[in-house]
């Protein structure tokens, strides 16, 4: 068959998770259920640190940042998803594809980078305990996240930026529920061999770099740990950096799983099944594994929660009022045309 070399293409398909269309019910319910948890969830966290003075510290900053980061990252994928199963139409337009890969590798790595912020946050606080507000200031941890942020951006930029230069032939379909790079560097038709090494580049650099700060922060961490004498005072050490373990191997585990795994298999479908674990339920996860077993963070939530339910209470009042008044004028009104009348 003839392939026809198209680089003015306007528009992709994506397959999705599965083409079976009695699946697809399923799947909206299941996204949709999945995303609104995210949103709560993380937006729940952002609100809680930023209104509560006794969560204005490094690690709820960064926590805060990284709440962000996961809610934007899965709305780079699953409002465009829930829409084409909703509608029955899997098209994706070629700019849309595109700013799909920008803002999927932006707020991808992004979480990779604040991962390696909090390690060092925890590193600081259990290894250096007493120096642990000098050394955490608010322009340390302001740069920290700063750099995280044009780090990525820049990466984002070049990666998408080597995507406008590859041409497509006539089999558009992408085997995923988002425009990953990787998929669409697999659909090119001209060279590839800058895309490939950029791309392998970027995942020692950017990937590798941040995942070996990790190790090594949580190395100095265990030895720190093994060095207190007394079993309490462990535990204590230890559960300050619970959470954040829990989430870095939940990520780092699916991750390395989904891109292990597609290197064996030859069903596309199974990679982006398995790709729903790092990009969509480990940002889920993210806020129940912080605030369940952090006494602060719960009762943060418990206090907005209270704040909430009084400014409730206020509203309904209000109304209540507005109500009422509303039919006293009205009952004024029909006594005042029965006196004319």
């Amino acid at each position: 068959m003839e392939l026809k070399n198209d680089t003015q293409i306007s528009k992709f398909i994506l397959l999705g998770i599965s083409e079976d269309p009695l699946w697809q019910p399923l799947l909206f319910g299941l996204f949709l259920f999945m995303y609104l948890v995210t949103l709560l969830g993380n937006l729940l966290i952002i609100i809680a640190t930023v209104t509560d003075s006794h969560l204005h510290t490094p690690m709820y900053f960064f926590l805060s940042n990284l709440s962000f980061a996961d809610i934007c990252f899965t709305s780079a994928s699953i409002p465009k998803m829930l829409v084409n199963i909703q509608t029955k139409n899997k098209v994706i337009t070629y700019e849309g594809c595109i700013s799909q890969v920008y803002f999927f590798i932006l707020f991808g790595v992004l979480d990779n980078f604040l991962l390696a912020v909090m390690a060092y946050d925890r590193y600081v606080a259990i290894c250096h305990p007493l120096h642990y507000t000098v050394i955490m200031n608010r322009r340390l941890c302001g740069l920290l996240v700063l750099g995280s942020w044009v780090t990525t951006a820049l990466n984002s930029l070049l990666q998408s930026s080597m995507a406008l230069r590859l041409s497509f032939c006539t089999d558009l379909k992408i085997p995923h529920f988002v425009c990953e790079l990787n998929q669409l560097v697999l659909l090119a038709c001209n060279d590839t061999f800058p895309n490939d090494m950029v791309m392998y580049f970027a995942a020692v650099l950017l990937g590798g770099g941040p995942l070996a700060g990790i190790l090594y922060s949580y190395s100095k961490i265990v030895s720190s740990i093994r060095a207190i004498s007394s079993s309490q005072g462990k535990y204590k050490a230890f559960s300050t950096c619970a959470s954040h373990l829990l989430v870095v191997s939940l990520f780092y585990s699916t991750l390395l799983g989904v891109y292990l795994s597609s290197s064996f298999t030859q069903n596309s479908h199974s990679t982006a099944r398995a790709s729903v674990m790092y990009s969509v339920v480990t940002p889920m996860l993210n806020p129940f594994i912080y605030s369940l077993r952090n006494k602060d963070l719960m009762g943060a939530l418990r206090r907005l929660f209270r704040r909430i339910m009084i400014m409730g209470d206020l509203s309904i009042a209000w109304y209540l009022q507005f109500f009422l008044q509303r039919i006293e004028v009205l009952i004024m009104e029909d006594f005042h045309w029965f006196g004319e009348s």
